[in-house]
Formats: structure tokens, sequence, C-alpha cells
């Protein structure tokens, strides 16, 4: 079968974050037993739960690419836009698992370790976020609503 470029790599990180949910199952498993409250870290949890939900949503973007009416090179930036967020967000969250500086990453003064970060930059990243994920996925779906109908 011959795929558009947006649709396999949609599939190769589908498989990734699958790959990913379950490395961070075993080490939110880990947490749990070795804690005395049995429960893992906020950010492992979240990054394990995250992974899992982002490994079906690249199938998804991978289908709506494959169904596309847009060019190859459109589709393909479309799903690379959402998984360039989806792989920052895994990222951050395994940081602030394996650092534990936080439980809410949104608290002031927003820190990766040690490192205060400039409020501006969680604003600016966040907004960038809603407008990638949700302007990239708007764009597919309607392309793959005009080959469908």
């Amino acid at each position: 079968m011959d795929l558009v470029l947006g649709s396999k790599i949609g599939i190769l990180f589908s498989g990734i974050f699958l790959l990913i949910g379950m490395i961070t199952g075993a080490w939110k498993y880990w947490e749990i037993r070795h804690s005395s409250e049995f429960k893992a870290h906020d950010y492992v949890d979240i990054a394990h739960r995250a992974a899992l939900m982002y490994a079906p949503a690249c199938l998804i973007l991978a289908v709506m690419a494959t169904f596309s009416i847009w060019s190859e090179q459109l589709s393909c930036i479309l799903v690379v836009g959402n998984i360039f967020f989806f792989v920052s967000a895994v990222i951050s969250y395994t940081f602030h698992g394996i650092l534990k500086d936080t439980n809410n990453q949104f608290k002031l003064p927003h820190k990766i370790g040690n490192i205060n970060l400039p409020p501006i930059l969680m604003t600016l990243f966040m907004f960038s976020l809603v407008i990638v994920e949700i302007g990239c996925t708007f764009v597919l779906v309607i392309g793959t609503m005009k080959y469908l109908f």
C-alpha cells in the first residue's frame, strides 16, 4: 500500500506513543509499589495517560491524511503540527515526573527543575498549542469530509 507521508508519520508516532505509554505505565507501577501512599507522581501518571491517548489520536490523523483532498505536503504539515505538540507535552510531563518539581505545571512560578521560566513562555506555548492542534485538525477534518462527501 502506498501511503502519503503524513499517514506514515502518523502511524509511526502512534506506535511510538503506545510504546511510551507502556514504558511510563511500568514506571508508574514501580512508583506506586514503592510509595507509602501507593501513588505515582502526578506527572508520571499524566505522561502515561497522555501517551496512551496520543497513540490513537495519531492513527486518526494518519487516516485523515490518507483520505484528505489536500496535497501530500499540506496533509503532512497538518499531521506533524499536531504530533510536534503531542511530543512536547509528553516530554514536559516526563521531565516533571523525573524531577518531581511540581504537581501543577501551570502554578506560578513555572518551573523545570530549579529553573524558573517567565510566565509568558507558558502562555505562548499554550496559545500556540491550541491554535496549531485545533487548526491542523480542523483543516484535516475538512479535507477528509470533502473526500468522503
